[in-house]
């Protein structure tokens, strides 16, 4: 049982993605081998002929009786391991394009079922794995013993399709003696690729068991908590508490800059105590007035202080002020329905600084 009960939750796609990061996939080996085999051997089949002449060939010139004769110094040490080089470089030849295919294949099983990974996490030093008491236990694990048993499984299966096929391969190896050996060859090397063929299947159903443990492990080994769950979406959408933090310091901030906006206001229109709106008229810009600071209860308190500093004329009118902080954010103009009477409380505020004219 994990912290906050047990792991009854799907992985979530952080989770997945860390696991990731870590080289901990969803793969299965069996499917690898299953692929690299029919791949080789699918290929060995489309180019039979062809491999089976170079094979033969190979044999025909290194290990007939014309090229035993032909040796120099008769069947010494040297001719014997120059023969010996000279038939494997003619096989090396026959099974390149095999090789490579295989190569290939398991490169390419690979990106099918992960994708492209790169991760050194894997490469880091682990005390814990070389410490024999933590490794004897991981030898015991059920894993292991899982493996173990699906090992014996695929040794007892292929192996038994593999003893059956060599029996009977056999008991008519005594047909062969006296044969042409280009005629024996080519039917040995027909019955092994039947042996082979026959094997794939077996290792086929085998990939395709592993692969649905695999994935059924997989995501066994991935489950959360309902606690680790909360606790992954309380650090992805933030922590309410530092939420709230960060939204009252972003306030406080946007507040400082409106605050330093308050000296350039024409008048200050309150409600008397509870709202406060700082206008200012530019008379050349031909605009509305704009609203450039508005607040209620500690922020028309601290408007207020700033606009008497700074000599601006503070204007009593509840209802104006209410109206304007209801429905003007800060850098709006004014709406329409309240321009006369802003412009009224402008030219009082004008004629008492004496920018325009007393009546």
């Amino acid at each position: 049982m994990g912290q906050g009960g047990d792991k009854t939750e799907k992985a979530t796609a952080k989770k997945r993605r860390d696991a990731r990061k870590k080289g901990q996939v969803r793969r299965s080996t069996e499917v690898s081998t299953a692929f690299c085999t029919i791949v080789m051997f699918g290929l060995l089949y489309a180019i039979w002929p062809w491999f089976t002449d170079q094979m033969a060939s190979t044999f025909r010139e290194h290990l007939g009786a014309q090229s035993i004769m032909q040796a120099s110094g008769g069947m010494n040490i040297n001719e014997v391991m120059g023969l010996l080089a000279r038939v494997m470089l003619g096989m090396f030849g026959a099974l390149f394009p095999i090789l490579g295919a295989a190569l290939v294949a398991g490169v390419a099983s690979n990106l099918i079922q992960i994708g492209f990974m790169f991760t050194t996490e894997t490469l880091k030093l682990k005390f814990d794995k070389i410490n024999p008491i933590n490794g004897f236990k991981q030898m015991l694990s059920p894993r292991k013993l899982v493996d173990l048993a699906k090992n014996l499984l695929k040794i007892l299966l292929v192996g038994y399709v593999a003893y059956s096929d060599y029996m009977n391969l056999l008991d008519k190896f005594t047909s062969y003696i006296g044969q042409d050996i280009h005629v024996s060859f080519i039917d040995i090397m027909r019955s092994a690729f039947m042996m082979a063929l026959r094997m794939c299947i077996v290792m086929v159903f085998i990939a395709v068991a592993d692969f649905m443990y695999q994935w059924w492990k997989y995501e066994k080994d991935l489950r959360m908590t309902k606690q680790e769950v909360k606790d992954e979406y309380k650090m992805m959408e933030g922590d309410p508490k530092i939420k709230g933090k960060i939204r009252q310091k972003q306030m406080q901030m946007s507040a400082m800059r409106m605050m330093s906006q308050v000296p350039e206001a024409d008048v200050v229109i309150t409600n008397p105590t509870h709202y406060a709106v700082a206008l200012a008229y530019k008379e050349n810009a031909g605009a509305a007035p704009q609203v450039i600071a508005k607040g209620q209860d500690y922020i028309a308190r601290k408007i207020r202080e700033v606009a008497t500093e700074h000599e601006i004329e503070i204007v009593e009118n509840p209802p104006l002020a209410q109206s304007l902080f209801a429905t003007c954010e800060v850098g709006d103009e004014i709406p329409e329905d309240l321009y006369q009477a802003v412009a009224d409380i402008l030219v009082f505020v004008y004629r008492q600084k004496g920018r325009i004219p007393a009546r």
